[in-house]
């Protein structure tokens, strides 16, 4: 497995710690074709964009696999398809959503996928876990590690909730 991969995993519908940990195993099952090698802590985070919904657990994810980046991206919507999600409000309320953040140091921009993630370095909610799994992670191009990044935006809206 010679890729590597970041993902943000969130719910914030029904049993969101339980939803999370269904993915996670989920993503394990696939071993021939995808480990993951850390996983961060549970973070409760507000939401943001559309505002009027409950608050979101989240957390960071770093593996290796030997997937592409768009097979990958199948990997993870049937991963959320599985548990139920539906996407009906974007940025609404969710039992499970599953973003690819970097894979590798490529930049690629298709109708259904872009890496690395747009607004990451925007967002607390996934900058707080993943600079727990790698403060020191650059994104393609970029002069900041993930652990600058988060001082510049801060950690506002996200707690601690649970080490995994």
């Amino acid at each position: 497995m010679k890729h590597e991969f970041y993902l943000s995993l969130g719910s914030n519908m029904g049993e969101r710690g339980a939803y999370i940990s269904q993915a996670l195993e989920l993503l394990e099952m696939q071993k021939e074709t995808l480990k993951l090698c850390k996983v961060s802590s549970f973070y409760e985070t507000d939401p943001v964009g559309y505002l009027d919904q409950g608050a979101f657990l989240n957390i960071a994810v770093y593996g290796k696999t030997s997937l592409q980046p768009l097979e990958l991206l199948a990997h993870t919507q049937s991963i959320e398809n599985t548990l139920g999600r539906l996407r009906s409000v974007r940025w609404g309320p969710r039992v499970i959503d599953i973003d690819i953040l970097l894979y590798n140091s490529i930049r690629m921009r298709t109708d259904d996928l872009v890496l690395p993630h747009p607004r990451m370095t925007e967002r607390t909610f996934v900058l707080v876990p993943l600079v727990e799994i790698a403060p020191e992670l650059r994104l393609p191009d970029d002069h900041y590690t993930i652990g600058e990044r988060i001082q510049q935006v801060g950690k506002e809206g996200v707690r601690l909730w649970k080490t995994n």
